[in-house]
Formats: C-alpha cells, structure tokens, sequence
C-alpha cells in the first residue's frame, strides 16, 4: 500500500482564533499518527489571514510535542525567505527535540509582493536565483562540512531528511542532480506533474542520502459518508481557492450547499482543473480516485491536503480515507 502523509496550512476559519487553529493543527497530527500516517507536513505563508503556519518551524515544534512517532516536518520551507544558517539551525534544534522524526522540504517560489519582501528585508527576486547553491549550503551545514568557515549549533550532525518540492520542471531537475527525495505540489498546481516526475527519476543521480528516486504527490483529499456530505464540507476550501485566486483571500469560510453551481463559468473551470489531482468524497469514491492516481503517477507517497471549516471532519476525513485504501488493498491483495 502506498504511504499516506498529510500537509497542513494551519487554517484559521472564519469566526474562529489563532490558538484554536493550533490546538486543531495537534489534534489533525495525532489523529494522522493514530491512523498510521506517515508524515505531518506544515507549509510556510506569510502575511495571510486564514493560515497561521508563518512561523513554519516553531509549529513544527509545537506538533512535536503533541505526537511521538510520525515524522514532522516542513512543506515546505521557501528558502529565499532565509538564510540556509538560519534554517540549519533552526531544524537542528528541531532534530534534537525529535530525533529521527524531522523532514525539511525545500521550495524556491516564496510568493511574497513587495509588501513582505520589505518586512522580510529580502530582494526574494534575486534570493530565488541562489536557490541551488543555497540548498548545497545547508545540506553542508546539517552534514557539517569542514570546509565551511562557520558550523551551525544546533544543525551540525542533524539527521535532518531533505526533500525538494517543486510544481515545476526545476525542482525535478534539482532534486534528481542532488540526489533527494521529490514533492510535486500537483494539488494546486497539475499542470506538469508526468512531465516533472519524467525528468526526476529519468536524471536522478544517487546521492548518499537516496540511492533511487522516491516521488510524493500532493492531492486534495476529503472524506466523508457521502458523496454529497463530502462535497459539501470541501466548499470551504472551494471557497478559499477562488477568493485567493481572484485576489479576496481570508479565514477559511463555512461550507455551502451547491456551492460551485452558482460559480461563473471561469471559477467553476478553475476548479475543475484541479480535480485531476483530488479525491472528494465516500470511502469508496476516494480510495478509488487515489489509487487511480497512484497508478498514473506510480507515486511512492500521497499526502493529502484540504481544509475543512470544522475541525474535527478533517480528522474523520483523514481517518475514513486511511480505513478505505486499508480495505481495498485487503481485498485486492491475492
């Protein structure tokens, strides 16, 4: 059975505070770990309203604490908003308080206006162009390279495990010269998924961290009783989309019954487009589309990703998804 993980934006839902999306965030991750999920991943967005994950490593800690055997980990860190010191550090602290359980996905696109690129005191623009030599940077620091003038502490020795993200020909292209693990962002962005996967493991150069290509492809998943009830609980993150992507972000809204019908043609086509990497739905309905996206992408992992307005349906969501796939890998096992 493929791994199952889950990436998180640490959502703030209408009505609703920054200590509740927190306290939600450690519930989803033990629920993840009860269920038998691989991985935990928190993304880093800056300066919106409805996604607390800002401060990306200290809610990593803070899931942590609240878990004891799932991998933790970044989903990731957009690079050209730091310095590789800066991270290295910041994830070797992490690796001491949890070792063995700490993953660090590296993105390049910070997509940040010239707003946050002020408070940052970034040029993200030219940050982005260092990119490789960056990431070579502090793969040397966590290896503690002894050719570097300067050994980050904590960071030096981390058992830190990096992985390239990328929605894009680039990262696959990175991740296959540097030998790591690769995440495709196809729940958002499908476009060149097969190519991308094409390219990784057709370049991929074995490293002493990967000996052969290891691909995580990214869905938007949401489970429920239902079709219906499914549907209607994803209208929140429906919501979410369109409003972002027609620049009126905000807290994460209630759901809406027949919500995408009174669309306008261009946002329900948006929408559409991003079901070739979605699974909404009953227990069969979703573990059907996953393991149709499985064989399409023969993705070594699937994290699933997906806001829902009440807390606790993302945790039944999770659950009902892990118990279907479970069943129809039992049943279609000889």
């Amino acid at each position: 059975m493929t791994a199952l993980s889950v990436l998180d934006l640490v959502p703030v839902r209408e009505g609703g505070t920054l200590k509740e999306a927190f306290a939600a965030t450690a519930k989803l991750a033990q629920t993840a770990e009860r269920a038998g999920y691989h991985r935990f991943w928190i993304a880093e967005h800056h300066a919106m309203e409805g996604v607390a994950g800002g401060a990306t490593s200290v809610a990593i800690g803070h899931v942590g604490h609240a878990t004891s055997s799932i991998r933790v980990g970044a989903g990731g860190i957009m690079l050209p908003n730091h310095t590789p010191f800066q991270i290295a550090e910041q994830f070797g602290t992490l690796d001491a308080l949890f070792p063995g359980r700490i993953d660090l996905g590296l993105g390049r696109a910070p997509g940040a206006g010239p707003e946050l690129q002020r408070a940052l005191r970034k040029d993200l623009r030219a940050a982005s162009e260092y990119f490789p030599q960056d990431v070579v940077e502090l793969r040397a620091l966590l290896e503690g390279d002894p050719d570097l003038s300067i050994a980050a502490t904590p960071g030096r020795g981390a058992k830190v495990e990096l992985w390239m993200l990328g929605s894009s020909l680039f990262g696959a292209q990175l991740a296959a010269r540097l030998g790591l693990p690769y995440a495709f962002a196809s729940h958002f962005a499908p476009d060149h998924l097969d190519s991308a996967l094409e390219v990784y493991r057709r370049d991929f150069r074995p490293s002493e961290a990967l000996d052969r290509p290891h691909v995580m492809a990214a869905m938007q998943v949401l489970c429920a009783e239902s079709d219906e009830k499914a549907h209607y609980l994803a209208s929140s993150q429906a919501q979410a989309f369109v409003r972002l992507r027609t620049g009126n972000p905000g807290q994460l809204p209630p759901p809406v019954r027949d919500y995408r019908a009174a669309l306008p043609a261009q946002a329900q086509a948006m929408l559409a487009h991003l079901e070739q990497a979605a699974a909404v739905g009953s227990p069969h309905t979703v573990a059907q589309r996953i393991e149709d996206f499985v064989n399409r992408t023969n993705a070594d992992e699937i994290i699933v990703a997906g806001s829902t307005y009440d807390p606790d349906a993302r945790c039944r969501s999770l659950t009902l998804t892990r118990e279907a796939l479970q069943t129809r890998f039992a049943t279609s096992s000889p």
